[in-house]
């Protein structure tokens, strides 16, 4: 039993220097944890809602006092001298004072670090790590990092409308030459591009570098001499997130793609021919966040490959539970913020992983310095999850806990992907 003593909200930076809300909650043992709300560049319609200020005199409108407010107010005079056995207890009082399915009164934004500090609270009063508290058995596998390298978009070279390019050691033998892989071959990457546009590398919104081509053929090839340049030949995949939605049409029902539009048919025909080239380990987001049709088709199309929805799941288990439905999907991008609550996530996990389906935990572009995520990660035991380039401090973070995880856990071993790729 937990008991709630106190709940303390302030508004506090992103890595993209954009206001969030973190939380502390401290229990009558005098336990405690804190947690952040981290957000996306690209965030689904279907995401729970991020409660801004919209006043255009603090942060140009980005400000979160509104959300603070409320963990502050009403979420800790809801919960403040309550007593807990589960966080399924606690996520339930809290959904229970939102009301909403979004989480609009609120904010996701509010309800969401709530949820995770009081993971971490009844962790510290157990005094165990947070992903022993998530774990569901023995911890026997690390996760296998995916680094985002290369990001798409608009940018001073190309449009291109892939939004990452990802490199995947799943040759690796241990976690320490996972993580040396994926730095060797970002770390070759600038030269590369100058050699290949005659200008330098640029520093793009994930702080990857932006991918220099309109052709998404183009960019895995460059990745692959990066590859090779790195002494990582043969030991290392690729995956994508296409985040289609970014470049969808609804007017002409087209996605831009190489400076043309395409229709949902020619964009997975598009990938299908990327899939029988490189060794793609998963592709994210295909099509558009409510085309179902269109992911189901690409399921079907690409079988060397898997298939994952993240702004069309949003980590939720009433739209995983469609999409199963149709099979529209072979997976789900893991990002807990997207649904609001530890537990609402943790459902959706168990009821993918209970079909065979993948789950891919991933951070956000603006994210924290000590994501749980990197615990659910482990805790959970998936076969790799989901990092950004290595290059600013929250994502280099991600990297050093896997390192001391590897420490502390000697007889695990990192997750062997031969048994899931399809390549």
């Amino acid at each position: 039993m937990t008991v709630v003593t106190g709940i303390r909200a302030r508004q506090i930076l992103d890595s993209k220097a954009r206001p969030m809300v973190e939380v502390e909650v401290e229990t009558a043992t005098g336990a405690w944890g804190r947690a952040a709300a981290p957000t996306g560049s690209s965030v689904g319609v279907h995401e729970a809602a991020i409660l801004r200020d919209d006043d255009p005199a603090s942060y140009r409108g980005q400000s979160v006092r509104r959300a603070v407010a409320n963990v502050t107010g009403p979420i800790a005079q809801h919960l403040t001298g309550r007593w807990f056995d589960t966080q399924a207890m606690f996520d339930g009082a809290l959904l229970d004072l939102d009301g909403t399915v979004d989480k609009h009164v609120l904010g996701g934004n509010a309800i969401y670090p709530v949820s995770v500090a009081f993971l971490r609270a009844q962790a510290a009063e157990r005094r165990r790590p947070v992903y022993e508290q998530v774990a569901r058995g023995p911890l026997t596998t690390l996760p296998v990092p995916c680094f985002n390298v290369l990001n798409g978009g608009r940018n001073r070279d190309a449009v291109q409308a892939f939004n990452e390019f990802l490199v995947v050691p799943h040759g690796a033998a241990s976690v320490d030459e996972a993580v040396e892989m994926g730095v060797l071959v970002f770390q070759e990457l600038p030269a590369l591009i100058q050699r290949a546009t005659g200008r330098g590398a640029t520093m793009a919104n994930s702080f990857g570098y932006a991918a220099p081509f309109a052709d998404p053929r183009a960019v895995l090839a460059l990745l692959q001499d990066a590859v090779d340049a790195a002494g990582c030949a043969d030991r290392v995949s690729f995956a994508l997130d296409c985040a289609s939605s970014e470049m969808y049409d609804p007017a002409t029902d087209t996605y831009e793609l190489n400076g043309e539009r395409v229709d949902a048919t020619d964009l997975v025909g598009h990938l299908r021919a990327l899939t029988k080239e490189f060794p793609l380990l998963f592709v994210e987001d295909p099509l558009h966040e409510d085309d179902w049709a269109g992911f189901a088709l690409a399921v079907r199309e690409l079988p060397r490959t898997w298939v994952l929805g993240d702004d069309l799941i949003v980590t939720n288990p009433v739209r995983l539970e469609r999409a199963i439905a149709e099979r529209a999907v072979d997976g789900f991008v893991l990002k807990p913020n997207q649904v609001g609550t530890i537990t609402e996530a943790l459902q959706t996990f168990e009821k993918a992983s209970a079909l065979g389906m993948l789950a891919l935990p991933s951070g956000r572009s603006g994210g924290v310095i000590d994501d749980v995520v990197m615990d659910l990660s482990l805790g959970l035991q998936v076969p790799f999850q989901k990092n950004g380039a290595p290059r600013s401090g929250e994502r280099v973070e991600k990297l050093n806990f896997l390192l001391r995880a590897a420490e502390r856990l000697p007889t695990a071993r990192l997750a062997d992907l031969s048994r899931i790729s399809r390549f």
